[in-house]
């Protein structure tokens, strides 16, 4: 079979190689996936650039979200059989509540090899049914992205009808929290940099957005937009917090999980303590999380935004294209 390795020493996704190896044959617990598609997200391009994720002198496959179909099952890897639909879940260990107090960084990081491979050998209890409303494209941007969002909207003080939610810019874990919310009923307002793209997430169902460019103190033009939301899925960082803090109703909830800006700001302390705010910490999610994201998908027939799809052999290209200018959506790795 051909993987893509990413070597020790490189930072430059024009550096990986194609490699052949022989296809792995599943051991004992262990099912084989043929591999049909994978996701790219942000983490990717942190492993890349290391050291995040990166462990020295170590050659790496990369990336972590995978769909296809089972082709091989070893010994006691019930309830799997040949022809199964499955994605990876992200971390091993966590089944359900309080997440394991070492995760790991999932697939495709430190000594993990990832998914970017035309099989992979996984643990049974590491992989999940694919829902059955979409294909390979649509289900490999579940493990991550749209499982995050979930946590963010559903695993602790849920959203429900007729709530409000603050997505930031256009992003994988941004647009899958507006189609999850809209799903529920909730009202979904963004705060973007682009016009264009505060369009086109308005086409998709949200209510309206700000432009945070024109507006420096965009925190309070979306609470006179919204009268205050109810939670911000904060894909950033930590930085935006002060602003998160003013575009939120009192009692809201700011659940940060975004890895692109972590200097953080000095809060606001009146707005957190007067607004009885809370502000949790979300990581991916637990198999349970994984298990109710799979059932709202189906019975709400969610389809994931996909930018742009690109074939397995031109796998260092996705890199580039994650990174693009105008960027809508996922970018997906497929194999025919």
């Amino acid at each position: 079979m051909k993987r893509w390795i990413l070597p020790a020493d490189a930072t430059d996704a024009a550096k990986l190689v194609l490699d052949e190896v022989p296809v792995p044959v599943p051991g004992p617990g262990e099912v084989r996936i043929r591999v049909r598609a994978i996701s790219m997200n942000y983490r990717d391009q942190l492993v890349l650039q290391g050291p995040f994720g990166r462990l020295p002198g170590r050659d790496l496959v990369p990336l972590s979200d995978v769909a296809g179909e089972i082709d091989a099952v070893g010994p006691q890897a019930d309830p799997w059989r040949v022809g199964d639909r499955v994605t990876n879940l992200h971390v091993l260990g966590w089944s359900e509540g309080r997440p394991p107090a070492a995760m790991g960084l999932g697939l495709g990081a430190l000594d993990e090899d990832g998914v970017l491979a035309e099989y992979v050998v996984l643990p049974a209890e590491r992989v999940m049914k694919t829902p059955a409303n979409l294909d390979h494209t649509g289900a490999a941007t579940l493990p991550v992205a749209a499982l995050t969002a979930w946590n963010a909207l559903f695993g602790d003080h849920p959203l429900t009808a007729g709530s409000t939610v603050l997505v930031i810019g256009s992003g994988g874990v941004s647009l899958s929290a507006l189609q999850l919310a809209r799903a529920v009923g909730a009202r979904v307002y963004a705060a973007v940099r682009e016009d264009a793209k505060g369009a086109a997430l308005v086409r998709l169902g949200a209510e309206g957005y700000v432009n945070s460019l024109a507006e420096p103190e965009w925190g309070q033009a979306v609470f006179a937009l919204s009268g205050g939301v109810d939670k911000v899925v904060d894909s950033v960082g930590v930085s935006i917090l002060p602003q998160a803090l003013a575009a939120l109703a009192p009692g809201g909830e700011v659940a940060t999980l975004g890895l692109f800006d972590l200097n953080a700001e000095p809060l606001d302390a009146y707005a957190l303590l007067g607004k009885q705010a809370r502000l949790r910490g979300v990581a991916v999610g637990s198999k349970a999380m994984h298990r109710d994201l799979v059932s709202f998908v189906e019975t709400h027939d969610i389809h994931p935004v996909i930018d742009r799809r690109i074939d397995f052999l031109d796998a260092p290209t996705a890199y580039e294209a994650q990174t693009s200018a105008g960027l809508f959506g996922k970018v997906v790795i497929e194999l025919n």
